[in-house]
Parts: C-alpha cells; sequence; structure tokens
C-alpha cells in the first residue's frame, strides 16, 4: 500500500475479512480465528476492535541517535511524547508488524528511506516458524547427558543433546519435527518451551541418562539444583600447560582432573621443559600422548566433568622407583573449585595437607582465568515461501541475493548469522534482539520478527511489491499510536550502515 498515509483501517485490509454480526475472520495464521468483537483471537496477537482487526501489540521502530561524538546514545528513557521521530534514525521492525499468510501477500511493511545518498527499502514482517529451534550453549563442567540424549520439557521430548564444545555443552531443541512430527502435547510443550527460551525466560530441562539443567538466557545454568559459577580455564591438559611454570618450584606433581583430557605435570611436554623431576604417579585411564590421559572417570557432577569426589581415587599407581617421601602433590579441577594438597608419607600414601598460600594462589588464578558459566540461546529459523514471497514475486531471486550480501538480514534489527548453502537459514541471538519480539500461533509455531534491507533499484530488479513501498515519514505519522519507540541497542551494527 502506497499514499500518503496508512491507518489502522488501511493495515487491516490486508489482514482478515469481515463476516455477518461484526466478526473478523483472521488471516495471519493457517488457524483462521472467527474473532467476535471486542475479542482476540487464540494467539492473543490479534483482535476485534469495532469492526478493524488490529494488533494487540504495536509495531517497533528503533531510534538510532548519535552523539556529537560518534557514540550511540539511547532515544529517551521515557514513553515517547508523540513527536515525528527523525526519519534518517528510525529502522522500523519487524517486531509487532504482522505476517503474510496465505503467502502471496506483500510483507506488512515496505519502507522506503535515503540513507546517505542510496534509496534504500526495508521489507518489514514477522515469520510464522515450524521450521525453528534453538541452540543453547551451556557453559559447564558438569556431565549433563550422554549425546544425543533425549531432552525433555515437562515430559515431553523438545530436543536432544549434541556435542561436548570447549568448556561447554551443547543442546538442539526444538524443529519441525518436536513442533508438527509428534503428539499434540509434544507441539504444544516444544512450543511453549522455545517460546520462553527465546523470551529470556527461566525453562527446566531433563535430560534422559542425566541430569536436570534450568537454562535462561544470559544466566548461570543450575544442574540438579546448583547454580553453575565458572567455565573452565582449558581441558587438564591445558591447564598443566598454561600454569606449569607457576608451579614450579612449589609442588613435584600436578594432576589437573577432566572428564576429557586429565593432564599430570611432570609426564607432560610442559613439565619436561622445566625439567622437572619424574614423580612415578600414575592416573587411571587410556594414555593419550604424554601427560595426556582420557577415561579417567565417567562423566558426572564431580571434579573436571567426571563422578569423582576423592580424586586420590583416579590414582592407580605410585612408582617407588621414582617416587620418593614428601613428595609434594596437588589435584586440581578444570575451574579450581575443587583442589587438595598432599604429601607423601614414608610408605609412599598421599596425605592431605596444608595448601601453601604459593600454590593456593595459583589454583586461584585457575578459577579467576574461568569466564563466568552463562547459557546463551540462539534462535535458528528457516525463512520460507511467505516470507520470501512478501518480498518478490520471485523468491529464488531474494535467496540469492541474500547469500551473495546484497541484502541485509536481520531479525528485530539484530543481525543473523546467515548459513551458507540453499535457503535462507539464519541464526540470532535472542538477547541482541528486542524484549517481546517473539510471538506464537497454535499451529504451533513461532513467531519472529524478520527485515530485509538492500537498495531500492536492488528490490526492482528483485521483482519487489514496488506499489507497496511506503515512505517511512508517512508510515511514522500514520502509524500513531500503534507504534512504539525504543532506542537502538549500541552493540548491534545500523542496518543502514554501508
Amino acid at each position: 500500500m502506497s499514499g500518503d498515509h496508512i491507518s489502522a483501517e488501511a493495515r487491516s485490509k490486508k489482514f482478515g475479512a469481515a463476516e455477518d454480526g461484526g466478526i473478523i475472520r483472521c488471516d495471519a495464521c493457517p488457524v483462521l480465528c472467527r474473532i467476535r468483537p471486542g475479542r482476540s483471537g487464540a494467539c492473543s496477537r490479534y483482535a476485534n476492535q469495532d469492526g478493524v482487526l488490529v494488533r494487540t501489540d504495536p509495531a517497533l521502530a528503533l531510534a538510532h541517535v548519535v552523539d556529537a561524538g560518534g557514540a550511540v546514545v539511547p532515544f529517551a528513557e521515557a514513553e515517547w511524547d508523540g513527536k515525528l521521530l527523525d526519519p534518517s534514525r528510525a529502522f522500523i521492525t519487524g517486531v509487532g508488524s504482522g505476517t503474510t499468510y496465505p503467502d502471496y501477500k506483500p510483507a506488512p511493511f515496505i519502507v522506503g528511506s535515503d540513507h546517505a545518498g542510496v534509496d534504500t527499502v526495508t521489507v518489514v514482517t514477522e515469520g510464522m516458524f515450524s521450521y525453528c529451534g534453538v541452540k543453547v550453549k551451556i557453559d559447564t563442567d558438569r556431565h549433563l547427558g550422554p549425546e544425543t540424549a533425549a531432552v525433555r520439557a515437562k515430559g515431553e521430548q523438545i530436543g536432544h543433546v549434541t556435542t561436548a564444545e570447549y568448556g561447554s555443552q551443547m543442546l538442539s531443541l526444538g524443529g519441525v519435527h518436536h513442533l508438527t512430527g509428534g503428539s499434540k502435547k509434544e507441539g504444544v510443550v516444544t512450543c511453549e518451551a522455545l517460546l520462553k527460551l527465546c523470551e529470556g525466560e527461566a525453562v527446566e530441562l531433563t535430560i534422559d541418562g542425566g541430569h536436570s539443567v534450568i537454562v535462561q538466557a544470559g544466566q548461570a545454568p543450575i544442574v540438579d539444583g546448583v547454580p553453575e559459577r565458572r567455565m573452565r580455564v582449558g581441558c587438564g591438559s591445558a591447564a598443566v600447560g598454561i600454569f606449569a611454570q607457576q608451579w614450579q618450584g612449589h609442588v613435584d606433581e600436578v594432576i589437573v582432573v577432566d572428564d576429557h583430557i586429565t593432564g599430570v605435570l611432570t609426564e607432560h611436554q610442559a613439565g619436561k621443559v622445566l625439567s622437572m623431576r619424574p614423580a612415578g604417579i600414575r592416573v587411571r585411564g587410556r594414555r593419550s600422548t604424554p601427560g595426556r590421559y582420557f577415561q579417567v572417570a565417567r562423566p558426572g557432577l564431580g571434579w573436571g566433568g567426571t563422578d569423582i569426589t576423592d580424586p586420590l581415587a583416579i590414582i592407580e599407581s605410585i612408582d617407588p622407583k621414582l617416587a620418593w617421601p614428601g613428595l609434594r602433590l596437588l589435584m586440581t579441577s578444570t575451574t579450581g573449585e575443587d583442589a587438595l594438597w598432599c604429601v607423601l608419607d614414608d610408605e609412599l600414601k598421599p596425605q592431605p595437607a596444608a595448601m601453601p598460600d604459593a600454590v593456593r594462589q595459583v589454583v586461584d588464578r585457575i578459577g579467576e582465568n574461568c569466564e563466568p558459566s552463562l547459557c546463551t540461546v540462539l534462535f535458528m529459523a528457516g525463512a520460507g515461501g511467505s516470507l520470501r514471497a512478501g518480498v518478490t514475486e520471485n523468491p529464488v531471486l531474494l535467496t540469492r541475493a541474500v547469500a551473495s550480501g546484497e541484502v541485509r538480514v536481520t531479525m528485530g534489527g539484530a543481525p543473523v548469522y546467515l548459513w551458507p548453502g540453499g535457503g535462507i537459514t539464519i541464526m540470532a541471538d535472542v538477547l541482541r534482539m528486542p524484549r517481546g519480539s517473539f510471538g506464537h500461533v497454535p499451529t504451533p509455531a513461532l513467531v519472529a520478527p524478520i527485515e530485509f534491507t538492500l537498495p531500492r533499484d536492488l528490490y526492482a530488479r528483485l521483482g519487489g511489491h514496488m506499489g507497496d513501498i511506503v515512505p517511512v515519514e508517512t508510515l511514522l505519522r500514520g502509524l500513531g499510536d500503534g507504534l512504539r519507540i525504543q532506542g537502538w541497542d549500541a552493540a548491534n551494527p545500523w542496518p543502514f550502515a554501508l
């Protein structure tokens, strides 16, 4: 729709159809709710207001304000005072914009603006994503569950455990098979859990053959009721290498207990370079390379992500030809949260003793070098027919332009990672998106904002809906109370920056 005014009535013509008795059939999603006057649809996102289909939440514009020094500053701490926002500093997001269902309709907002002399178009919509999920990174050494194990919410499987990365456990949640491929309850629970995670809320998950974990973006995970504090500085071998020189002269042997690679200082190359005397303490497990051991214990919630609570249990033997009475042994975890100082007695048995200050300082430094344990939630989705048809009549042209970098894709103004290969598969950090970005429809599917920004002449070449371009000034003026404004997140790149 083009022209000098865009009212609620004008917008409603793009969404829904009037029926007898003042009822409006909402066609913003496949559910096709019949909404009576004064009521809202099943998603609570659309309502019948005096015979007009309206969004219950306003559209969101982000205000990009730069001070004289070039720094981005917030637009305002208070509510918008009603004055027209400088169009050159406004970015209309897909939050609250509406959808393009049933696919052939142009996007709710196709916004024309001028930036740095470039005639620009931003195509703004909300996508209904059945093909979506979240990737969750949990910073912890604790063993949460075996790889490929089912992850459940309220007893329903909503995903699975994937790989263990460096200091983190990874979960893959959601996806079309859980949203639509299982029972109705599975789909509903999956959608609910994804929505909460994407909105920064806490969700309790259980893992088959593992443990329970409460996940919340930007917060520490809570494993079996215990909040995690630290992300490991490195594996056991890496910890030996990092701190070997600082231990020299204060210890005779250090064993860093780790579920993946346990390090033994005097066997390790770092100890050999420092000319440390072999201590003759052999740990359990499979020796990989000198000073590096695999499988010293089973995975668990104990030391270094093992099931060990008594670290001396991983010592397989002590060679009397190499060890000596008075040998100083430090055992520590990869986060420094667990540590034990021992001295070998006359029978070469480790006896716990008070840890010297010099050794304690290095153990504390391990902890100092551990980053805080956090949960990261990345929303991942494929932009399919509805979205692309809302941009252009020939969707493959959009796909190619996005892949080539000619079109900038954002979600609520936040940057996305575009996966290589076919289609438009994107991933975004939910904490970089505005709060309230996500919704749902009871198909079930998640609803999320998406924006495509590109030069106007390119938009024409892609077969874009040129007749539906609305100047940003007109849009800002016409939406009135149907628009809310908040400041731009300075951590995000400005989509119009060349």
